[in-house]
C-alpha cells in the first residue's frame, strides 16, 4: 500500500465517521421546532401578545410549535400532534370544516384527534390547553 492509498483511506474513513451520524439523525423526527414557546419539559406556554402566535387570537387561526399544532376552533383551543399517523405528513387546520386534514393522502382528524376519514387508522395524540389571560399553556 502506498502512502497515497493510506491517506485516501484515512480521509474516507474519517469523513464517513463524521458524516454518517449527521445524515442518519437528519431523517429522524425533530419535535424541537420553535424553542421560544417556553417549554419546561412538561408544558409549553404561548404568549398570545407575541406576533408569532397572533393567529391564535382569532377563531380559525392555528400555529405549529414544537411538533404540535395549536388551533383556535369553534369549541376553543385544541392542541394535537402535528404529524399524521398514516405516513408522517404534517397536518393543517381547516376552519371551514373545523377539522385537521392531512394533505398527503386525505386523512382527516377531528378536533379531539380521532380519525374522521382514512387511510389513517390511529388517532392523533391530543394535549390539554388552558388559557389564562394572554397565555396558553399546553400540558404535554
Amino acid at each position: 500500500m502506498t502512502r497515497r492509498d493510506l491517506i485516501q483511506k484515512v480521509l474516507i474513513g474519517g469523513t464517513t465517521v463524521l458524516i454518517i451520524p449527521k445524515v442518519m439523525t437528519s431523517c429522524s423526527k425533530d419535535n424541537t421546532g420553535d424553542t421560544t414557546g417556553g417549554n419546561n419539559g412538561n408544558t409549553i406556554t404561548l404568549d398570545l401578545t407575541d406576533a408569532k402566535y397572533s393567529a391564535l387570537t382569532t377563531a380559525g387561526g392555528f400555529v405549529n410549535v414544537q411538533g404540535i399544532i395549536v388551533a383556535n376552533t369553534t369549541a376553543g383551543y385544541v392542541a394535537l400532534d402535528n404529524t399524521c399517523t398514516h405516513q408522517g405528513c404534517g397536518i393543517s387546520f381547516s376552519s371551514a370544516n373545523n377539522n385537521f386534514p392531512c394533505p398527503c393522502h386525505g386523512s382527516v382528524f377531528s378536533t379531539n384527534g380521532s380519525v374522521v376519514n382514512g387511510p389513517a387508522t390511529v388517532a392523533l395524540k391530543s394535549y390539554s390547553v388552558a388559557r389564562n389571560g394572554n397565555t396558553l399553556t399546553i400540558t404535554l
